[in-house]
């Protein structure tokens, strides 16, 4: 299922701009989520991209944000606490239930965990919570700049250095902390629960998905991230938390509407997804394809490029028309296959382009090679006879003769 990448903002607990992502399916979302990233990370950090863009392929769109003064939002990171991190992630449940639906699922990576747990018995639309790497106790957190702490205590607050970056923590920061008690929360909290963590997390221990697990009610699940670190930065452990939530998921929440149900367009339309620089979703009655270009030019290497679409409708089209020709004369071929290159070349240089007329490209024209195989020998004539019906294939004759391109600019729907 292609998916859509939107760029959105809300105001947070404390009045700051929220920057935020919603990833989402073409068609109608089967439900929403609402993903809470890692202390003093940020919303686009790779396991938060993977596993709402996973979501979204599977039906159901993922809001991912940026806490208050962390990645792209406004606000001041030292006027933060765990209690206004709570309220952020209230005010996101708040913009996905007035714009589209209030969240079913809540999925937290680290002190992110914590507070979606902290915050799932306050929201009755909530069906599911993930977790990962996520704390047991709130006050975990203080592990990061625990050399700092009688700092912070005698001066009120302290600079710390979190992954290569500067952060000044206050002492209400400290008793904030000590005032949560996340393990009544979530003994209270009566939704289904998947806790992930790995055994080899050196920054949140896996003792602390014990203690979750033990404290939570059934339905309850645990998996092993084996091998991950606590910020899954390797791209497989990421992709395996994905695909494990995902599949998770959609145990609880209902199939609802998919892009199937949405009414098929006239033609072909082609719309970017905000993901990458250009990276398009692509309807084509009820089917669902991704254009994009490789990473070398700024894409992201997600679908076949424009022109490899044109090498793909020439190919499907030879084949198709050879199929026709096959079973009209009851021939035995086979299975047929075509490959197509293209590549543009030089006209003088291309002894078997035909009557290709250079001019409109500086002397450079396009240049489709067609490779034909069928299963078992073929002989000498009915090759000539496999070339000659390839000719005969209506995508053939489009491109090479010429076509009328008439371009509107219309409103939007």
């Amino acid at each position: 299922m292609s998916t859509i990448v939107e760029r959105v903002d809300f105001q947070g607990g404390h009045g700051a701009r929220l920057a935020a992502r919603l990833d989402r399916p073409a068609g109608t979302p089967r439900a929403y989520a609402l993903f809470a990233h890692c202390f003093t990370c940020s919303k686009d950090i790779f396991a938060a991209r993977r596993i709402a863009g996973e979501l979204a392929r599977r039906g159901i769109a993922v809001l991912r944000f940026d806490f208050t003064g962390l990645g792209s939002s406004e606000g001041e990171f030292a006027s933060t606490d765990f209690s206004s991190n709570i309220e952020d992630l209230m005010s996101a449940v708040d913009y996905l239930h007035t714009h589209f639906a209030a969240p079913e699922i809540l999925i937290g990576h680290s002190l992110g965990g914590a507070a979606v747990l902290a915050a799932a018995a306050d929201l009755p639309e909530v069906k599911a919570v993930a977790t990962i790497g996520a704390p047991a106790d709130a006050h975990h957190v203080v592990e990061n700049f625990r050399a700092h702490l009688e700092r912070i205590e005698e001066a009120g607050e302290a600079e710390v250095t979190l992954a290569g970056r500067s952060f000044t923590i206050r002492k209400e920061f400290l008793d904030d902390l000590h005032a949560q008690d996340l393990e009544s929360r979530i003994a209270g909290m009566h939704k289904a629960l998947l806790v992930l963590h790995s055994p080899l997390d050196q920054t949140v221990g896996i003792d602390n998905a014990s203690r979750i697990y033990l404290a939570a009610r059934h339905p309850k699940s645990f998996i092993s991230l084996d091998k991950a670190d606590h910020l899954l930065s390797a791209k497989d452990d990421a992709i395996y938390a994905a695909e494990v939530i995902a599949a998770w998921a959609s145990r609880y929440v209902g199939a609802g509407e998919t892009e199937a149900d949405d009414p098929a367009p006239e033609g072909a339309v082609v719309a970017e997804t905000g993901a990458g620089k250009f990276q398009n979703a692509v309807r084509v009655g009820r089917h669902r394809l991704t254009a994009d270009e490789p990473a070398k030019v700024g894409g992201l290497d997600s679908g076949p490029t424009p022109y490899d679409f044109l090498s793909i409708a020439l190919g499907a089209c030879t084949s198709m028309t050879l199929r026709m020709y096959a079973d009209f004369k009851k021939l035995d071929l086979g299975r047929v296959s075509v490959e197509v290159v293209h590549g543009k070349v030089h006209a003088e240089d291309c002894e078997d382009c035909g009557d290709a007329d250079p001019s409109a490209r500086g002397g450079k024209i396009d240049r489709f090679e067609r490779r034909i195989s069928v299963d078992g020998d073929v002989d000498p004539e009915m090759r000539d006879k496999l070339v000659e019906i390839a000719g005969k294939c209506p995508v053939h004759r489009t491109l090479e003769h010429a076509s009328a391109v008439v371009t509107k600019v219309v409103e939007a729907d």
